[in-house]
C-alpha cells in the first residue's frame, strides 16, 4: 500500500472512532475478566485515550517513552481501587472527556517532547479512567479478575497506539498522528457538548 492510500486509510479509521452516541459506557452485564476486558474496548472514551497514550509514547521519538503508558496503567489501578471502595472522583466523566481533548491536542500540535509533564498528565488521566472502571464494577463481579481484564485491555490498547504511530515514513507518521489527534480531541469535545 502506498503512502497516499495508507494516509487515507488512517484518516478514515480515525473518523470511524468518533462516537456515534453520547454515552461512552454501554452496560457491562458480564462479570469478572471478560467484563474488565470489554470495559475499555466498548467505552469509546477509554479506547481513544488509551490508544492516544500509546501514540504519544512514540511520537517524534527514536525510542518508545514507556513511562507514559506505565504511568497511565499504574495510576489507573489507583483510581480503580478508589472507585471500588466507593470513592468517586467528582465529575470523573467530564474529566475523562477532557483527557481526550488534552491528549488529542498534544498529538495534533506535536507537543510530546516534555516527558515529565506528559508523565504526570498520563498519571492523572489514568486515575480518572481507572476510577470510572472501579465505580462501574458489575454487581457480583470477581474484582481481581475484573481489574486484571481492564489492565490487560489497557496495555493492549497502548501497544496498538504505539504500533499505529510507528507505521510509515516520518513525514506520513507526523501527518497521521496530527490527524488522529484532531479526531480524538474532536471526539472529546463532542462528548462534552453532548452531556451539557
Amino acid at each position: 500500500m502506498n503512502t497516499h492510500k495508507m494516509r487515507h486509510a488512517l484518516l478514515l479509521a480515525s473518523f470511524g472512532l468518533l462516537p456515534s452516541v453520547a454515552f461512552a459506557h454501554p452496560g457491562h452485564e458480564t462479570a469478572g475478566m471478560l467484563s474488565g476486558v470489554l470495559h475499555p474496548l466498548l467505552g469509546w472514551d477509554h479506547l481513544l485515550a488509551m490508544v492516544a497514550v500509546g501514540m504519544l509514547a512514540v511520537m517524534g521519538r527514536k525510542k518508545i517513552a514507556w513511562q507514559l503508558p506505565v504511568a497511565f496503567v499504574s495510576f489507573m489501578l489507583v483510581g480503580a481501587l478508589l472507585g471500588m471502595n466507593g470513592l468517586a472522583i467528582p465529575a470523573v466523566e467530564t474529566g475523562i472527556l477532557l483527557s481526550l481533548v488534552a491528549l488529542g491536542a498534544l498529538l495534533a500540535f506535536g507537543r510530546a517532547s516534555y516527558l515529565p509533564a506528559l508523565t504526570v498528565g498520563c498519571a492523572l488521566f489514568g486515575t480518572l479512567h481507572g476510577n470510572a472502571h472501579g465505580i462501574e464494577l458489575p454487581a457480583n463481579a470477581a474484582a481481581l479478575s475484573y481489574v486484571s481484564g481492564f489492565m490487560l485491555a489497557t496495555i493492549a490498547l497502548h501497544l496498538a497506539g504505539c504500533a499505529l504511530a510507528s507505521i510509515g515514513t516520518s513525514k506520513w507518521q507526523s501527518m497521521a498522528l496530527k490527524t488522529s489527534g484532531v479526531a480524538i480531541a474532536g471526539a472529546g469535545l463532542f462528548g462534552i457538548l453532548s452531556v451539557m
